[in-house]
């Protein structure tokens, strides 16, 4: 049959090698980026200012992770971004071969295992677990039943002080309604026992700290899963202040950057008690609250952290009459001339907003010292003595991309500082495959 594309709307697609097995496509067509353990050849390839991961598989299987991550995508959960699948390839000599599912690449992503190559510690292992927690908690509620969870399943972002995970295969996954009992704790226990093996794989590798203890690693998962679905979907009962109790309850599910759609409550029949259970309607609080104020699209903690100092700033300058208003003053005279300040050489090693949330941690470092310090002098102490210093995380990736590049090759000058900080946080949304 012939070459059939399903998904993506973009002629050139057909350029790519696909009469070429994969594990042999040209090096010139290829990225370097680091590939996970998985049951498929997977390869990284250039296309138009953009990174593709392409994944050999069964055209079945292929079109039905398309169309899974194309819904978990619609649902807003955290997941690589569907760009097509293609069917009907075949050799020179007419032989046929696999089916290709293609995905977007996630910017400033890591897979786990360039992680550990950078002498991962053991709090930041910690952190890698923790995300991966939230995130099955989160495709648990949305009725994702994952049935491969793994580290080498999920690319980490840096998020502030911890990070965020992405699922990277949906092969396994399957959506319910909802999802029984079983179908959760069997997650879980997969995810136990293939951490749990990840780990012995490090270090039998020589590339575990030797403090870290495998076993106490994958309980971690179990632990931190547990104890985030206990708090989002726990019933409680009270007998007095019940407002004063509602109203926490809903404070303390913000803190954890979901949001509640409404409130299960049962009175006794005699009146004295009431039993509460919340429905959690998704995550991203905080970013979401900080995309209406300002227009920036950020991680849920880097966001909690920007609206912290926006809300400093509005004390500060007295300005509490009108909040959206106050936020444009931030971002005009705080975040934007921040960012700002960073060489043009340095804006590919960290997204926006964690370099500013860095900045912020490092102001608070030389205040220690001088209390008077200001913003200026903390951003430029930083990008010397840090920010230089740290490695390219889209270097890291082997991505070299130009976006916004004239046919020169030479990136024009922004006209605003508004329009350059869109543009460079506005790098094509993108997903691997894994």
């Amino acid at each position: 049959m012939p070459l059939k594309i399903t998904g993506a709307v973009d002629p050139e697609l057909l350029d790519l090698p696909w009469s070429v097995p994969l594990e042999t496509w040209p090096k010139d067509t290829l990225a370097a980026l680091p590939r996970g353990l998985s049951r498929h050849v997977v390869r990284f390839v250039r296309f138009r200012g953009r990174v593709l991961a392409v994944k050999e598989t069964v055209a079945p299987i292929a079109q039905r992770e398309f169309d899974m991550l194309k819904e978990l995508g619609r649902m807003g959960a955290p997941c690589v971004v569907p760009f097509a699948v293609v069917d009907g390839r075949v050799d020179g000599d007419g032989e046929e071969l696999p089916a290709a599912l293609v995905t977007e690449h996630l910017q400033f992503s890591l897979p786990y295992r360039a992680l550990f190559s950078q002498a991962l510690r053991d709090d930041t292992l910690g952190r890698l677990i923790d995300a991966l927690a939230v995130l099955l908690v989160r495709l648990h509620l949305l009725g994702f039943y994952w049935g491969d969870v793994s580290l080498s399943n999920a690319l980490f972002r840096r998020d502030a002080e911890a990070f965020s995970a992405y699922l990277v295969d949906a092969e396994t996954g399957d959506l319910h309604h909802d999802l029984t009992p079983g179908q959760r704790h069997y997650d879980i226990d997969l995810a136990r026992t293939n951490i749990i093996g990840e780990m012995f794989d490090l270090q039998a590798a020589d590339e575990l700290d030797d403090t870290v203890d495998p076993l106490a690693v994958g309980d971690r998962i179990e632990e931190r899963y547990k104890e985030l679905w206990e708090t989002l979907t726990a019933k409680h009962t009270y007998r007095e202040n019940v407002r004063k109790h509602v109203a926490e309850r809903v404070q303390a599910l913000n803190e954890l950057g979901f949001d509640v759609a409404e409130l299960d409550m049962s009175q006794t029949s005699d009146g004295s008690e009431l039993t509460i259970r919340p429905k959690v309607v998704d995550a991203g609080h905080h970013s979401r609250r900080l995309l209406r104020l300002t227009g920036l699209d950020v991680q849920e903690n880097q966001a909690r952290r920007l609206l912290n100092d926006m809300d400093e700033f509005r004390a500060l300058t007295g300005n509490e009459v009108d909040e959206v208003l106050a936020a444009h003053e931030w971002l005009a005279e705080v975040f934007e001339p921040t960012v700002r300040a960073v060489p043009r050489e340095f804006r590919r090693k960290l997204e926006p907003a964690q370099v500013f949330h860095e900045v912020l941690d490092h102001r608070w470092f030389l205040a220690e010292k001088d209390p008077a310090v200001t913003m200026p002098a903390a951003v430029a102490s930083y990008v010397k003595n840090v920010l230089a210093a740290r490695p390219d995380e889209q270097s890291v990736l082997g991505q070299e991309i130009s976006v916004g590049d004239d046919e020169a090759g030479t990136v024009p000058e922004a006209p605003t500082v508004t329009t350059m900080i869109h543009a460079w946080q506005s790098l094509p949304r993108t997903g691997q495959l894994d």
